[in-house]
């Protein structure tokens, strides 16, 4: 997985933009209101090239651990943000979502975006950030999912599987890691069993809100 994602890292982002046709920063700020009251240091997983992680410091400057098992990624995100105001409050930390480098009850929030589904073990996932959040901490998480009206998930299948490698084989000449896109969406556990993982971590108010004709659902689930 490491090397998959390290091959696509500079047109990365510009493939999410162009793909989603702009909708992927919505959907982020969508996201990171979520966990708007919580004021203290949030980790950030799976944080790829700290996109979401600049948003949660836009919306209220705090720390952010941002978390991504691809040295690469973290790297090329840290050399965009080089000049940023944003910088200063984002700490890259290469390590592995499963199995979190830090003591219990650290952060006050914590956020994925687009990550989830690349875990070979998402429960773990799970009981990691509930360890590693403080009592009355948020989990937010977003990411793809199925679309069920009839019609429309007929086309974005033809969308997933025919135009994405297309745009992302273009882009950034590999075809294969935008065809494993499309073979993880459609493979992906309906909203309902996430949300039953997250109660099994022990989470509690577990929600979840499917949006853009359920192309992406976010969930929140809180630590009691």
């Amino acid at each position: 997985m490491r090397e998959k994602f390290s091959r696509v890292t500079r047109r990365y982002d510009l493939v999410n933009a162009l793909g989603s046709f702009g909708l992927d920063h919505w959907w982020r700020y969508l996201t990171v209101k979520k966990i708007a009251t919580c004021s203290g240091p949030v980790l950030d997983l799976c944080a790829g090239t700290l996109t979401l992680a600049r948003e949660i410091v836009r919306q209220r400057p705090r720390t952010v651990i941002a978390l991504d098992l691809t040295m690469e990624m973290l790297t090329y995100g840290r050399f965009r943000l080089a000049h940023h105001p944003a910088n200063t409050f984002i700490f890259p930390v290469q390590a592995d979502a499963e199995n979190l480098p830090f003591g219990n009850s650290t952060f006050s929030a914590a956020t994925v975006a687009f990550g989830i589904r690349n875990l070979p073990h998402p429960e773990r996932c799970f009981e990691e950030v509930f360890r590693v959040l403080k009592p009355g901490g948020k989990f937010a998480i977003l990411e793809f999912s199925r679309p069920e009206v009839p019609l429309f998930a007929t086309l974005y299948r033809i969308y997933l599987f025919r135009f994405m490698p297309f745009l992302g084989g273009r882009l950034t000449g590999d075809r294969e890691a935008y065809q494993y896109l499309a073979r993880s969406i459609e493979s992906f556990p309906p909203p309902e069993k996430i949300s039953l993982q997250l109660e099994g971590a022990g989470f509690k108010r577990v929600s979840f809100e499917q949006i853009t004709l359920g192309i992406v659902t976010i969930y929140t689930a809180l630590k009691p």
